[in-house]
């Protein structure tokens, strides 16, 4: 039994371990890039970031954390966590006209809801010491909702007759409704040889975690023309709705601690 519990451990173990990715030193030259994959976590004893390099989090995650004993941070650095934009919607298709005499036209198809934007990443810094030499950009924001489709116009009414009245022309499609914008991601920033992150803000520091902007809504599908005819002209089509606009995200929370 205590066999079967040690096994248990080692194996919980050994998955947490496997989990993270591990570095001595991490040097990133200028202008070079490091994606973090497979995992969440990066624990690294020394990171520096030359000028214009970026870290990459891992956007498949809710949660990314860096633990870095000491950082040294150059010019025009980035650390990039924001989410993607949405889709737009398609536009609904015009409806066909009317080619038979005196009857109504096809109305036009609805679009399709614009989809939401990705949330930003949370991030969790931990070091020792950072010095930031040049300018750091974090960037957590949410990306902005996708657009709703526009509806599609509806067809035009079929010719009249000296015995029948021109066809009405179709009813227009509604635009759909604009994705929402992702939230913003939240930092923790708990560093025990830093400044308050105020007295970098803005000079030394930018932090970016603004929750995204909705989609637009979709434009209304005009209505057909009527058909015209000897006897009496058909209604035009009406116009379809207007989508409305999605929601914007939530803006993401910083917090600094010095441990």
């Amino acid at each position: 039994m205590l066999k079967l519990v040690c096994g248990l451990l080692l194996s919980i173990i050994s998955v947490g371990v496997s989990a993270q990715i591990r570095l001595d030193k991490l040097v990133l030259k200028a202008g070079q890039q490091f994606t973090i994959e497979g995992s969440d976590i990066l624990v690294v004893d020394t990171l520096i970031m030359g000028d214009s390099s970026r870290i990459i989090l891992n956007k498949a995650k809710t949660d990314d954390y860096i633990h870095a004993r000491i950082a040294r941070i150059g010019k025009g650095c980035m650390i990039e966590g924001n989410g993607k934009r949405g889709t737009d919607g398609a536009n609904g298709p015009a409806g066909a006209d009317q080619l038979s005499p005196c009857r109504q036209a096809n109305p036009g198809d609805d679009g399709l809801d614009g989809t939401p934007g990705e949330a930003g990443s949370n991030l969790f810094i931990y070091s020792d010491d950072i010095q930031i030499d040049g300018s750091l950009t974090i960037n957590l924001n949410g990306g902005d909702g996708g657009d709703g489709g526009d509806g599609g116009q509806g067809g035009g009414g079929g010719p009249g007759t000296r015995v029948c009245p021109g066809g009405d022309g179709g009813q227009g499609g509604s635009g759909m409704l604009g994705g929402n914008g992702g939230n913003g991601g939240n930092l923790f920033f708990q560093c025990k040889r830093c400044p308050d992150y105020q007295v970098w803000l803005g000079s030394k520091l930018y932090i970016k975690n603004y929750g995204g902007f909705g989609g637009m809504g979709g434009e209304a599908g005009r209505g057909g023309l009527a058909g015209l005819g000897p006897l009496r002209d058909g209604r035009n089509g009406i116009r379809g709705s207007h989508g409305e606009e999605g929601v914007a995200g939530k803006n993401g929370i910083v917090t600094f601690t010095r441990n």
